[in-house]
């Protein structure tokens, strides 16, 4: 079987007992902590920023891979950099020159992320894949948790996973939005080996014992399974 990531976004987690949510999300086998940076002005919502990244840092050795829907990006590039970010990813239009973006957040110490919205093209990639970590497509528009999945997404799946086989290069494809277990083996044949999953897993825990988060990523595993 394929190496696959799961990626609980921290957006959908209960932010009363955020320290707490984490810790159990990763006990029971996620991969990564995906956070979600919103501006209220690239996208029509506000989130969380460096100091909430520097808090949860200590809690946890997995990756933190933080998504900047920010524009414009690069201000706040080196302060989630300096807070213990693994990963910053940021969206093309929200950056005036995507090679010095690139470059920023590689020089900040962090590996780097193009995301691509349901109707953004994928020409960025033209000059810039031989630069990234990860590429990730969102199955959603950026903004909300708890969307349903837009189909279309696997065909861009399918379209970036040739373009990274074809460079021979190590970059994650990575996938956010609507990812729920009864579809994401079929984004996985699409070419993803990375699944932000908020609402699945959080949302479902959200009346349950904490711990049973195992459960819910153990279902998500499973389906990966038969891929």
């Amino acid at each position: 079987m394929a190496s696959y990531r799961i990626a609980p976004s921290i957006l959908s987690a209960n932010f009363a007992k955020l320290g707490e949510e984490v810790v159990n999300v990763i006990a029971a086998g996620a991969d990564i902590v995906h956070f979600d940076v919103m501006d209220n002005h690239y996208v029509p919502n506000l989130t969380i920023g460096p100091l909430v990244c520097e808090a949860l840092r200590p809690l946890t050795k997995a990756p933190i891979d933080v998504h900047l829907m920010v524009k414009p990006v690069d201000r706040i590039v080196p302060d989630f950099a300096k807070a213990g970010a693994n990963i910053i990813s940021f969206h093309p239009e929200a950056s005036e020159h995507i090679d010095r973006t690139i470059g920023l957040i590689k020089e900040s110490g962090c590996k780097a992320g193009l995301v691509f919205n349901p109707g953004t093209p994928l020409h960025y990639l033209d000059h810039v894949l031989d630069k990234l970590d990860l590429v990730l497509i969102m199955s959603v528009n950026p903004g909300f948790g708890g969307q349903k999945f837009i189909p279309e997404a696997l065909n861009k799946l399918r379209a970036v996973r040739k373009r990274i086989d074809d460079s021979g290069r190590d970059i994650w494809l990575e996938v956010d939005g609507g990812v729920k277990a009864d579809n994401i083996a079929e984004v996985a044949r699409a070419g993803a080996d990375t699944f932000v999953a908020g609402s699945a897993v959080y949302g479902a825990g959200k009346d349950t014992d904490p711990h049973r988060y195992d459960s819910i990523i153990g279902a998500l595993r499973a389906e990966l399974s038969k891929v």
